[in-house]
């Protein structure tokens, strides 16, 4: 077995060095090689990777531009055709691989063609920004729930055999959110089971300011809406009209808790992303509340 690690990056310079020390750091005996995708950086990340790469001894470690489209979708679709491995592991620049990250992988792809990580929160994250945040993906899966459907994982830390990777496509670069949703789906569509590998653990990265947070909530919101379009006739089922307005009720009923410095962060999440479902059922005349 061959790994490609392909790390996109986007303006990741003070990030991405604890993900390269992480690497540098595995103890797997197989081949493997680094591909970092520069996404169009302007700060100098593209050279703080070759600068730790040196440093690192990270010898098998190639620097590439993908920058005439914005999005992790065409970094990691660019990274994947320069690599030479018949394994792709993808992470993130701002994450940190756990020890042994790359031995787990390989044994879970053994029996699976694409395995996700476990994501860990503490190790990066203060308090409040997994208060507000959660843990997705810290003891499986992650499930879309409205309407129920298919496993999904995220790409930090998501691994896939190169044959499924070219049968599906690569990542949908029509997609700059969610892509990594949409992957999953189409790898269990197209007869692959998502495995879940607990010993590769990924410390994953939450946004830490609150703005940034909530703008991210609306975001995801909205793309979840056109996943919605795309697959509720591909065997996701309806939105439910009622189900929708009694989100809404609830947490106009919860709206004190803005007041509580415990409880605020979590709310605020949840309102911007009842607003990002909103407003993208408007854009895409569709309901999914």
């Amino acid at each position: 077995m061959r790994i490609s690690v392909i790390i996109p990056c986007l303006n990741a310079a003070d990030t991405i060095g604890v993900q390269l020390e992480a690497l540098a750091r595995q103890t797997w005996a197989g081949w493997w090689e680094l591909i970092a995708v520069d996404n169009g950086s302007h700060d100098g990340t593209a050279e703080r990777v070759a600068r730790e790469a040196r440093r690192l001894g990270l010898s098998r470690c190639r620097v590439v531009t993908a920058a005439t489209r914005r999005g992790a979708a065409h970094a990691r679709n660019a990274g994947s055709r320069w690599a030479q491995g018949n394994v792709l592991a993808f992470v993130d620049a701002d994450d940190e691989m756990g020890p042994g990250w790359l031995e787990a992988v390989a044994s879970a792809l053994q029996t699976q063609e694409i395995v996700a990580s476990r994501l860990e929160y503490t190790r990066l994250n203060d308090r409040r920004s997994m208060a507000m945040r959660g843990k997705p993906q810290e003891q499986g899966l992650q499930h879309f729930s409205r309407p129920r459907f298919l496993p999904h994982a995220a790409g930090a830390g998501l691994a896939v055999r190169r044959e499924l990777h070219e049968r599906l496509g690569g990542f949908d670069e029509d997609l700059p959110l969610l892509e990594d949703t949409d992957y999953c789906w189409r790898a269990q569509l197209a007869g692959a089971t998502l495995g879940y590998a607990p010993d590769a653990v990924m410390h994953y990265r939450l946004r830490a300011d609150v703005r940034g947070a909530c703008r991210q909530a609306r975001q995801w919101a909205q793309y979840n809406v056109e996943l919605y379009r795309r697959y509720r006739d591909r065997g996701m089922g309806t939105m439910p009209w009622r189900k929708g307005l009694r989100e809404w009720w609830r947490l106009v009923r919860r709206s004190p808790e803005v007041l509580d410095p415990e409880l605020r962060g979590r709310w605020l999440w949840n309102v911007n992303w009842a607003w990002g479902r909103l407003w993208g059922s408007l854009r895409r005349r569709i309901w999914a509340l």
